[in-house]
């Protein structure tokens, strides 16, 4: 079998030795996105693999980056996954990936076992309490990059939702179908900076709109029991806007296990999209977060930090978009 060079994958998307060379070391401020997509399919056509050992030999690198999530069952998490695993792969690059479960002292390990690897990068959802670790990491010019949160005071890049713009989506599409009582259920929000986000921004549409704020905050381990009470003794608001898929999961379960009728009994529209969303009868109504996107522009930051450019540091955000569906009703009052 013929081994493919640079020179069939630059003839497969007709561009240049030079461009094809510098997409697979992630230089891209001169390239435009159709130029990118074009290697990326010439890569993937052509089955192209540099020759890892010869060029990490040459450069000192690993061809390896790590990824750091707070909890790879969520939904945002998995797909941010798999968005930098095609980039990196594209690359000729391998991913490692580690799962704190929020906690800062396996976030911590897992920061360790990855630099005694030398991995050429990091990817991280942080936790809150390793300021001072990421901050020597930053100050030493190691390329890292953050996604979905930030941490106050540390310079690092982070690239996010605009937590606040989806909450105002939420809130104006509930209110366009006639709900003035509007209730959001959240896990607790300390520390966790897109629940603290989405929140305050729940808070600041409460006061716009003079409704009353009809805040559940409940670790996910008692959110069952909890609604149900909740349901049971008539308190749970008709009409609630749930701040991420896990918490969405919970809610669901109680609709079922209570006969709660959907949009009829409890109008949902939930910050995240599922891939079960449009299949549960009635489809759930979200607001998505572009993940994909937000993957793989934090990648290719990373990318570009690992090949010179000084790290990046403020917040990059992105804009989310409603998928509406069945499970809010229009409101007609009493």
């Amino acid at each position: 079998m013929k081994n493919v060079t640079i020179n069939d994958v630059a003839h497969e998307a007709n561009v240049s030795k030079s461009t094809v060379s510098h997409y697979l070391n992630g230089h891209f401020t001169k390239m435009g996105p159709e130029t990118r997509e074009r290697i990326a399919r010439a890569v993937r056509k052509l089955d192209y693999s540099p020759n890892h050992i010869a060029k990490s030999l040459k450069n000192k690198r690993t061809m390896t980056i790590g990824v750091i999530v707070a909890n790879i069952l969520h939904n945002f998490s998995t797909r941010v996954i798999r968005s930098i695993e095609d980039f990196a792969h594209g690359h000729g690059y391998h991913v490692i990936v580690c799962n704190t479960d929020n906690s800062s002292d396996k976030e911590a390990d897992y920061i360790r076992m990855l630099m005694a690897k030398q991995v050429d990068g990091l990817v991280v959802i942080p936790t809150a309490k390793n300021e001072a670790l990421f901050t020597e990491l930053a100050e030493k010019g190691y390329p890292i990059v953050f996604i979905d949160r930030y941490i106050e005071g540390v310079p690092i890049q982070s690239h996010m939702l605009d937590n606040r713009r989806s909450v105002k989506m939420a809130f104006d599409h509930l209110y366009e179908k006639g709900h003035r009582e509007i209730g959001f259920l959240t896990e607790p929000v300390e520390a966790i900076v897109a629940r603290q986000e989405r929140y305050d921004a729940y808070l600041e549409f409460c006061g716009s709109y003079e409704f009353r704020p009809i805040s559940i905050q409940v670790e996910k381990e008692e959110m069952v029991p909890e609604l149900e009470q909740s349901a049971a003794q008539g308190s749970l608001p008709a009409c609630l806007i749930v701040a991420n898929d896990l918490t969405l999961f919970e809610l669901l379960k109680v609709a079922k296990q209570r006969d709660i009728q959907i949009p009829g009994e409890l109008s949902i529209i939930s910050i995240d999209d599922i891939e079960f969303a449009d299949f549960f009868n009635p489809g759930i109504t979200v607001i998505a977060q572009p993940a994909v996107e937000i993957g793989t522009s934090a990648v290719s930051a990373l990318f570009e930090m690992m090949n010179g450019r000084k790290n990046a540091t403020g917040i990059e955000r992105f804009q989310p978009y409603l998928i509406e569906r069945e499970s809010v009703k229009q409101y007609e009052g009493q």
